[in-house]
């Protein structure tokens, strides 16, 4: 009996047909096509490489790529054609080591196999995502293979090179491309989006445009995330308004969740929250969008409300969603929301990339509890610059100066270069322990060694580390000589020292500066006012009440949080929108009623309380 070929047609055309009809199966899982494949094995037909193939392109279809199962499948199919292998190539684009693509594509041309036009668009997906991948490498095979000039592999290769910050390169190959589609302008307005050159990537959309190429929705999201990025507003509303509310391209559940990250990162919640809100179908990016959006507004307690809604929805959250959520959390000071994300974290076996591993630091430290911060820091398998600058800040701020000191040279020791955000830790650290010389000594060591020139708010913990302790001349003298025009804050730093060390005069001057400067910002009169009750100089306080009055400033009302229960509430001075405002007044008076009856008697060991 003659042997059937190993890419013959399945001898079982009814076991075919099962495997076809498992692509419109809406819930199916990897469990099944092991289970498909043990028949394969029980039945003797594990040597059928049609079979082999079929479960592999399934592989694909999964939630996410299966890549140990899918290499074990491919290892058992003889002669695998370049249809299978870039079955491969796709499926490990898509998991988070594209790597192995690359590794799988050298043993292919180790066995002799030719690519096709569709592996190069595969491989340089993966190139994009692989950390310290080499584009070029792939340039060369392009050429020697002949498919530089196929413009699916062209429109591939832009996106490729700029992903990997080779925009100039990108752009190179984007002009040489004969008739541009719009596939060929997205490619590079996304890679200059996504390597911090905005304007290059609103210039390009302009232009193709100009070039009457038809605009698509990917096209329209790739446009609106520079138009955020730069605050662009004006142009974020055009797009909206010719593109999507004219219905020139469909609106989707992305190009929504795009919308709502554009007006919010101009500013313009209120925009953001009636895009999402007249979106029909939301998923967890829209979700996840709508809640960073607070966040970046700074209004965390609807941020913490909308992922409420989100888990009342049955959303799965991931780890941008729980970054944001943190991120909430820690300016609210609502420890038990922060601790109850870390437990979900834990619970879910979700894994904690640097993002989160850094909000989850924050979070931590900026609540108060910096040994929790210490041990999710110890935990983390990889600490980059961001992880370490968040403990570095926590430290600093829980007065640790020496213990941020020591985390930092750690840091460097580590080979890790230090950034702005850590150089404001570190300097901060030194200020609040009074560590003056050190201080000095790194901020000359940032630009001169580490590459980092200062910026305003470098100068602003130098003026405050001067002036605590004391050397007011010099902080003077640093504010004359900055290259940028000193801020509010950096004038408020140094009334801050004035206040400590008695220097009122100096104060009262800065005071009045600053009331010059921001003529209607109420608390620039109330730090003046402090000065002259300090010195009991009340004309002074007088005469700045006046100020206040015909310039129409009126007191900004204090405002605080408490967590209770793992509820945010939110007071405003003589507000009563709370649902239990009257309640808690009612209670408060009565409190301020005893505590007028009782009489306190200093003595020098105790203060006795007893009622008169």
């Amino acid at each position: 009996m003659l042997q059937r070929s190993f890419n013959s047609p399945p001898p079982f055309p009814a076991l075919n047909e099962q495997l076809n009809s498992l692509i419109f199966l809406k819930e199916w899982n990897l469990n099944h096509l092991k289970q498909i494949n043990s028949v394969l094995i029980t039945c003797g037909l594990s040597h059928h490489s049609s079979y082999l193939s079929k479960l592999l392109r399934l592989c694909l279809l999964l939630p996410s790529f299966p890549s140990s199962y899918a290499s074990s499948l491919f290892n058992q199919i003889k002669r695998p054609t370049i249809h299978t292998w870039n079955v491969m190539f796709k499926g490990f684009s898509i998991t988070s080591h594209p790597q192995k693509s690359i590794n799988f594509y050298m043993q292919m041309r180790q066995d002799g196999i030719f690519p096709n036009k569709h592996t190069f668009p595969l491989l340089l997906r993966a190139f994009s995502k692989a950390k310290n991948a080499n584009p070029l490498l792939l340039l060369a095979q392009i050429f020697k293979f002949g498919y530089i000039s196929d413009q699916f592999v062209q429109n591939s290769l832009v996106s490729g090179l700029a992903g990997s910050a080779y925009v100039d390169l990108a752009r190179q190959v984007f002009d040489e491309i004969t008739n541009k589609d719009v596939l060929s302008y997205t490619a590079l307005i996304d890679g200059y989006a996504r390597n911090g050159l905005p304007v290059k990537a609103l210039e390009l959309f302009v232009e193709m445009r100009q070039a009457e190429v038809k605009v698509d929705e990917v096209a329209v999201v790739a446009a609106l995330s520079p138009a955020g990025t730069l605050k662009f507003v004006w142009f974020g509303r055009c797009l909206h308004g010719f593109y999507v509310e004219a219905g020139r391209v469909s609106s989707d559940v992305y190009i929504g969740s795009t919308l709502v990250d554009m007006y919010a990162k101009c500013g313009f919640c209120d925009d953001a929250l009636k895009v999402f809100e007249d979106m029909p179908y939301k998923n967890l990016i829209s979700w996840s969008a709508m809640i960073a959006g607070f966040v970046h507004c700074n209004r965390s307690r609807e941020a913490l409300c909308v992922f409420q809604e989100m888990l009342a929805g049955r959303v799965v959250p991931n780890q941008v969603t729980f970054t944001s959520v943190l991120s909430a959390s820690t300016r609210l000071g609502a420890l038990e929301q922060g601790r109850w994300v870390a437990r979900y974290i834990k619970a879910h076996k979700i894994e904690i990339n640097t993002a989160l591993g850094t909000a989850l630091i924050d979070m931590y430290a900026k609540c108060g509890c910096i040994d929790d911060a210490l041990l999710v820091f110890e935990k983390l398998p990889e600490k980059g610059v961001y992880v370490w600058t968040a403990m570095i800040n926590g430290l600093a701020a829980h007065g640790d100066a020496d213990k941020s000191l020591a985390f930092f040279l750690e840091m460097l020791s580590n080979g890790l270069r230090p950034n702005e955000v850590t150089f404001v830790g570190i300097l901060t650290a030194c200020s609040h322990g009074g560590l003056v010389d050190e201080g000095r000594r790194l901020f000359s060591l940032m630009d001169q060694v580490y590459g980092v020139k200062p910026n305003i708010d470098h100068y602003g913990c130098m003026v405050d580390l001067l002036g605590r302790a004391g050397y007011m001349e010099e902080a003077c003298r640093l504010i004359q000589d900055m290259p940028m025009e000193p801020t509010p804050s950096i004038w408020g730093a140094l009334f801050g020292s004035c206040m400590i060390h008695k220097a009122y005069e100096l104060g009262e001057w800065i005071g009045r500066h600053l009331i010059d400067i921001q003529p209607y910002h109420s608390g620039r009169y109330t730090l003046l006012a402090n000065l002259y009750s300090t010195c009991k100089n009340w004309e002074g306080v007088a005469q700045v009440r006046k100020m206040m009055r015909e310039m129409g400033v009126e007191k900004i009302r204090g405002c605080s949080w408490i967590e209770l229960n793992g509820e945010v509430h939110e007071f405003i001075a003589f507000d009563g929108s709370h649902a239990k405002s009257e309640y808690i007044y009612s209670v408060l008076d009565n409190l301020f009623g005893q505590i007028q009856h009782i009489t306190i008697f200093p003595d020098a060991d105790s203060l006795i309380l007893e009622n008169s």
